[in-house]
């Protein structure tokens, strides 16, 4: 299997181009040698010229031409979403093909990427269907707190129609692989309740004891280390406090919220149960500051770090095989 880490550069409107020139820039050369950038190198090298930074980035580029590229920085458009699904597809088929080890991906823009017709919920979504995947799970990571969720992009309605017995065991299972995949033996799980203080047996929605708890007692029973459901407002304090080594959150926001909280510039989002690696920086395309060479990239060297800690683990489990 390939060590090469592939980089989408992302909406090339965005702050992704300048967040991938800085990350690659301030990496080791044998670093930099096992990267390459999925992107459009005019845009890039616009982006290096905004940084005043003078790196050779040519040798490291997938290059993917952009009608009219650079495009303005900071703009909407169809062009630039069309671009990043395209950065996207190319690293699929090549991580598909073992030329790289892992995807990580700078922020794209959702309504870019709908205007130019490429309907999905994210990268996750996308990932899902490029890759003929039946299921991903997003997985937020950050030093100490880490989140799986049962559902994400969907409204609160359909969120709650979606946590199943079924789904939130198959959630459970793919958190507890991907965290003995990273080094952890028996890796402590929470599962956050659904409704306020878990129902409170059936006073506030029954949810929690129909359709979670049997999805715990289920977990439990093929040796994996959960408890659950545990109520929302306290089992994140729980987790940070270093009581358990993931959380399995309901819904989007009952997992973001927290993670954003603690470690918003530096939480990684993983895609969790696909045949291909990928990881991502867990923010947007910052269209307000895109150009000006301000961008923070913390949170892209914390991406490509995960991404290489999971190569390293795959070339390791195989080696000891």
């Amino acid at each position: 299997m390939s060590n090469i880490i592939g980089i989408t550069m992302g909406d090339p409107c965005g702050v992704g181009p300048e967040i991938t020139v800085k990350a690659l820039a301030e990496m080791s050369p044998k670093d930099r040698d096992a990267t390459r950038i999925y992107g459009n190198l005019a845009t890039l090298e616009a982006a290096r010229e905004a940084l005043g930074l003078t790196l050779d980035l040519k040798p490291f580029v997938v290059d993917l031409p952009v009608e009219g590229a650079p495009l303005a920085w900071g703009t909407l458009s169809p062009v630039a979403g069309d671009a990043a699904f395209r950065f996207i597809e190319k690293a699929v088929r090549d991580a598909e093909a073992n030329a790289i080890g892992c995807i990580v991906t700078a922020p794209i823009n959702k309504e870019a990427l709908n205007l130019a017709g490429h309907h999905y919920d994210g990268h996750t979504g996308m990932l899902r269907s490029l890759t003929g995947s039946t299921a991903a799970y997003m997985l937020l990571a950050s030093e100490r707190l880490k989140v799986i969720h049962v559902s994400t992009h969907v409204s609160l309605q359909e969120a709650i129609r979606r946590a199943t017995t079924e789904r939130v065991l198959a959630t459970i299972r793919a958190g507890d692989a991907h965290l003995k995949r990273i080094g952890y033996d028996s890796p402590r799980i929470a599962v956050a309740g659904l409704n306020p203080h878990c129902g409170e047996n059936g006073l506030f929605g029954t949810e929690d004891d129909d359709q979670i708890a049997p999805a715990v007692a289920a977990a439990k029973s093929e040796g994996i280390n959960v408890e659950g459901p545990i109520s929302a407002d306290t089992v994140f304090h729980r987790a940070y406090s270093g009581g358990f080594d993931l959380v399995v959150a309901q819904y989007h926001d009952q997992g973001h919220i927290p993670i954003k909280l603690v470690a918003f510039d530096t939480a990684v989002n993983v895609s969790v149960d696909l045949p291909i690696d990928r990881t991502s920086v867990d923010h947007g395309t910052a269209f307000d500051i895109a150009g000006r060479g301000i961008a923070n990239h913390g949170n892209m060297n914390s991406a490509i770090a995960y991404a290489r800690k999971l190569v390293a683990g795959r070339d390791e489990t195989r080696n000891a095989s």
